[in-house]
């Protein structure tokens, strides 16, 4: 299947000179999505997942049916101040300025196996950030999954030895 077919272009946002990718128009193609899943799931089938965490929010979105189609449990990992009990807190740095991710304390079993997953890795930051957290809770990082990879941003060279699974590279 051509996903980048799926995938609508949006010039100049969310400023001049970015080409924005869009994956709303994906989402939308119940035959893209299934697709999407399925090799996501045919990559990381038999690896003994215990947890798939998704990076706020579109990590969400395929992060949750991927965790139900490889018996794993599903960790959200999110904005500061969106989580209700003690959390695990990572800033990390972006073009202008910082952010933060934050996961439950008691969100992964130390060894557990986890897999991290969103829907775009460009510079890394966001994914190193989430690797770290999990990291912190002593559980097993296993790699990475994204549906959107932006190479010439150099994500990938942040994410350390850990493999890395995108479905369309630009």
């Amino acid at each position: 299947m051509d996903l980048k077919a799926l995938i609508r272009e949006i010039p100049d946002f969310p400023k001049p000179g970015i080409l924005f990718r869009d994956i709303t128009t994906l989402l939308q193609s119940p035959e893209g999505l299934s697709f999407v899943i399925e090799q996501l799931v045919h990559r990381f089938d038999g690896q003994g997942i215990d947890y798939v965490a998704g990076i706020e929010s579109r990590g969400f979105l395929f992060g949750t049916p991927l965790a139900c189609r490889l018996s794993a449990g599903f960790v959200p990992v999110r904005k500061p101040g969106k989580l209700p009990a003690e959390v695990h807190s990572m800033s990390y740095d972006l073009e202008y300025g910082t952010d933060a991710l934050e996961i439950h304390q008691d969100a992964l079993r130390p060894q557990s196996r986890v897999l991290i997953v969103d829907d775009l890795l460009a510079t890394g930051g966001t994914a190193q950030a989430a690797a770290k957290l999990v990291q912190k809770t002593q559980a097993q990082l296993v790699g990475f999954a994204f549906i959107i990879e932006l190479e010439d941003l150099g994500g990938r060279q942040k994410l350390d030895s850990h493999p890395v699974m995108s479905l369309i590279q630009y």
